[in-house]
């Protein structure tokens, strides 16, 4: 149990990690994630993830553009 709750806390910290992602790995919901991060983590550096995740598009598959591709220079030249 501590492998999978320290690989959740890692996987949450990470900007290209979505909730979705982390629940199709673990079986944890956001919700879930939320507590595990607010009980394993010190309460400020909860309440910074929080601030930094927070309407942050990257966690949340659906609200992802999926028609936008990265950048490549090939594309252009």
């Amino acid at each position: 149990m501590e492998y999978s709750t320290d690989n959740i806390i890692k996987l949450a910290w990470s900007d290209r990690v979505s909730f979705e992602k982390i629940e199709r790995l673990h079986g944890k919901n956001e919700s879930e994630v939320i507590k595990i991060m607010r009980k394993n983590l010190k309460p400020k550096s909860f309440k910074i993830w929080r601030e930094r995740v927070s309407g942050r598009t990257r966690k949340h598959e659906k609200k992802r553009s999926l028609l936008s591709r990265p950048f490549r220079l090939d594309d252009y030249v």
